[in-house]
């Protein structure tokens, strides 16, 4: 296919658990993913965001007895998923330490790079885990189990400004201060810890009509700030720079504006505020390449197999 037209054909996959049959993840543009890596059968690949190994799976189908492919999660659960195939590695690691890992595999350079951003099915399905509005779980959000904070000690340890600065920034809540003050005020006379519990304080600052987007705000925040998303997000971009073979892809998935922002950035211009450099002649200096000028969404089709791709935006860029 021409990736530059954004044609959605998406394979709609579903990963088990083993053992289990429950779906882990459906990965959203599945085939435009696959596509805008350019596989080489002898190529050696990473995909950051294993999680139920549908994209692993994919990339391990285009790849010959000499190709190679590492699969990066620091979620335990993750583990359950991996596959057994002499040409896959996982890697029970954040992706900011991508690099290292390559190199502690004797690996340089690699043909692509592949981030799947999105929380998955499996960690918004789970109860125990803190990142849905619907259970009423424990407000943790950790990728990591084994790493803090908390969602819970977030909110219950934070002054007040830096907590208005997380809903602000990574929420883009605009009566955050509000929230914020809400949230001190209401941990004097009870800690946080229960998802419930929270949910009554914001209750007051949101319409019944945008209640489940603003609530959808407040929990991607915490989780951003929980897990380090966009310090985590910009380690990766700055990585692959380095660790990318001349013509090697690296494709990106975001779910939400402020990844889609920095991504676009990065690719368009190299640095993560969009600032253009130009030569002498005034053309663009940048390392990347980016080969869909058009961002690539989820067609109605995809979308009604699989909700959740509505939001997925896909980016892909080029090494130069």
């Amino acid at each position: 296919m021409n990736i530059n037209k954004g044609k959605n054909e998406n394979e709609g996959n579903l990963i088990p658990l083993q053992g289990l049959g429950v779906v882990y993840h459906t990965p959203a543009l599945l085939s435009e993913t696959i596509d805008g890596l350019d596989i080489k059968p002898g190529g050696v690949y990473v995909d950051v965001t294993f999680g139920g190994g549908g994209h692993s799976k994919e990339i391990l189908k285009h790849l010959n007895s000499e190709g190679k492919l590492l699969g990066f999660d620091q979620d335990l659960d993750a583990i359950k998923n991996i596959i057994n195939d002499k040409r896959f590695v996982f890697v029970r690691s954040n992706f900011r330490y991508m690099k290292n890992f390559l190199l502690y595999h004797e690996i340089d350079k690699v043909d692509g790079i592949l981030a799947d951003l999105g929380v998955s099915s499996h960690h918004f399905d789970s109860e125990d885990r803190g990142f849905s509005f619907r259970y009423d779980g424990e407000l943790d959000m950790r990728m990591n189990t084994e790493s803090i904070p908390t969602a819970a000690q977030i909110l219950n340890t934070y002054p007040e400004e830096k907590l208005a600065d997380v809903f602000y920034l990574y929420g883009e809540l605009h009566n955050s201060r509000r929230i914020a003050h809400a949230v001190v005020q209401a941990r004097a006379n009870e800690p946080f810890g229960r998802i419930f519990q929270f949910i009554e304080v914001l209750k007051p600052f949101f319409s019944r009509e945008k209640e489940k987007k603003d609530m959808a705000r407040v929990f991607q925040a915490l989780r951003i700030e929980v897990n380090h998303e966009m310090d985590v997000l910009k380690a990766l971009l700055e990585q692959s720079l380095q660790v990318l073979k001349p013509g090697g892809r690296l494709v990106v998935l975001t779910y939400h504006s402020l990844e889609d922002r920095l991504v676009k950035n990065f690719f368009r211009s190299g640095n993560f505020e969009g600032k253009l450099e130009k030569d002498f002649y005034g053309n663009i200096i940048t390392p990347l390449k980016v080969i869909n000028n058009k961002v690539i969404i989820a067609d109605d089709a995809e979308v009604a197999r699989n909700p959740r791709a509505r939001s997925a935006k896909l980016r892909i860029a080029e090494m130069g």
